[in-house]
């Protein structure tokens, strides 16, 4: 399936979509403290979201079923994916899982405003992290900054890959595989799919117009992923932590437009 270049006019659409998953992410910080229930940070984002004229595209995405109409994987029942720990995407927000103090925990936010799609992820530290996971979080935050620079008119998808994976293995760290950054327009999913790994030259060749995500998902141990019986939760088969940053970008004649920023 083809890349579709998306305009002027309608990059300044995806960027209000997106300014506005900026702005979410900034109202619920002061939220993400000790004793907060996953819940209450997913009303909240709702809330917000809703408030601004757009709905939360992660809720009823995904439905999966399998032969004979039987269900395989049920609709994503929430706003925001949350994931502490060792939790590395798509987890589940729910009114009994609490934030402790030295957590830390991706926000995955998704909204469609006025037909467009804006989605980023941050990942958070709950109170006063532990040396480990601070290096973890910083270097993640790095491997997305690294990816972006990346994002050249006449560059490759794989220098993007190659600068994420580079850089997070020399501090040690491993890239989950299984999920990539992926193109955003009218819908939450599109083409191009944009690995995390990689090697520079290689892969589709970028050009002004394309607008997709980079969303590296770094563990502290192996890459090795866990599905959870849910059907989304994914956990480190080690269960070691794990982090994601993520940013929506159009590729310009010049450096990258980020979308997702205030």
């Amino acid at each position: 399936m083809a890349v579709t270049l998306k305009s002027r006019q309608q990059i300044a659409q995806l960027r209000d979509a997106g300014r506005l998953v900026a702005e979410t992410f900034e109202m619920l910080r002061e939220y993400v403290v000790p004793g907060v229930t996953t819940g209450e940070l997913d009303r909240l984002a709702e809330e917000y979201i809703r408030s601004h004229g757009a709905t939360p595209i992660y809720k009823g995405y995904g439905e999966v079923r399998g032969n004979r109409g039987q269900m395989s994987r049920p609709a994503f029942p929430a706003t925001i994916c949350i994931a502490i720990n060792d939790v590395i995407c798509h987890g589940i927000p729910n009114n009994k899982e609490r934030l402790r103090e030295g957590d830390i925990v991706g926000i995955d936010i998704g909204v469609l405003l006025n037909g467009w799609v804006g989605d980023s992820c941050v990942t958070y530290g709950v109170g006063k992290l532990g040396a480990q996971s601070q290096r973890l979080v910083e270097v993640t935050k790095q491997c997305l900054d690294l990816g972006i620079e990346q994002a050249l008119p006449g560059k490759h998808l794989g220098d993007i890959g190659a600068a994420i994976q580079q850089h997070a293995e020399a501090q040690g760290f491993s890239v989950v595989r299984e999920w990539a950054g992926h193109g955003v327009g009218r819908s939450l999913h599109e083409p191009p799919s944009v690995p995390h790994i990689g090697k520079a030259g290689t892969g589709i060749k970028l050009q002004p117009g394309m607008v997709f995500t980079i969303e590296p998902m770094i563990n502290l141990g192996k890459a090795a992923t866990r599905l959870m019986p849910d059907g989304w939760t994914v956990r480190t088969a080690d269960r070691s932590l794990s982090a994601q940053f993520e940013h929506t970008l159009a590729i310009t004649d010049g450096p990258p437009d980020i979308l997702t920023v205030l």
